[in-house]
């Protein structure tokens, strides 16, 4: 991570943070996290925290989101899906981005022309097998004693993402070193490194200049 520790003509770096919804982010202050960059959420993060962009590609919930009127005056972005297109207030990707929410908000943020760009709650792995999600046994959510949601289609989305914009560096956040890492993310060294929490909280006390 050396390129934090130093400053170029004292320009300060374009950060955002794009928060799944893995347990692993749990240990974020998200109000806090706001100070240092812009944040991408996705689905039902609204109920507790307002990002800058949400982004929800799942049916039920856009219709959780329209039914609370949660996306007037945000940036609430989803599918041109035929019965959400009659929704107001939402933004809709073109063409379709037919991806998981997780990735396709990683996608809108590299979009964004950042330079670097934190991936936390990207867990992929289940817990002990079981499903992985903050929002386990709430509406529209899968119950915690399921098994473990299929990650393939996740990873493959988040390795494209990562591939296609290369001038971005990715730093995917996780508990510890010991946690798990898909090959085919760890066969990527160019631009996505993989560090620990506590590494993410020394990261942001330093100033954050290129």
């Amino acid at each position: 991570m050396d390129s934090h520790q130093t400053q170029k003509n004292n320009q300060p770096k374009r950060v955002a943070f794009v928060l799944g919804n893995g347990r692993s982010r749990l240990r974020l202050n998200l109000p806090e996290l706001k100070k240092y960059g812009k944040i991408y959420g996705c689905n039902a993060l609204y109920r507790e925290y307002e990002p800058d962009f949400l982004i929800a590609v799942d049916e039920k919930m856009v219709r959780e989101i329209a039914n609370a009127r949660w996306q007037f005056g945000k940036q609430v972005w989803t599918n041109p899906n035929k019965n959400v297109l009659k929704l107001e207030g939402f933004q809709f990707f073109n063409p379709h981005k037919d991806w998981s929410s997780g990735p396709t908000a990683l996608w809108l943020a590299s979009t964004h022309s950042y330079d670097e760009i934190y991936i936390c709650g990207f867990d992929f792995q289940g817990a002990e097998g079981k499903l992985n999600n903050v929002y386990a046994d709430t509406p529209n959510y899968r119950r915690s004693y399921e098994p473990a949601t299929y990650f393939g289609n996740w990873v493959n989305q988040t390795e494209k993402v990562i591939r296609e914009f290369r001038k971005i560096k990715y730093y995917r956040v996780i508990q510890d070193k010991k946690d798990f890492v898909p090959p085919i993310l760890a066969g990527i060294t160019e631009n996505l490194s993989h560090i620990t929490y506590d590494e993410l909280k020394e990261d942001l006390h330093k100033a954050i200049f290129k």
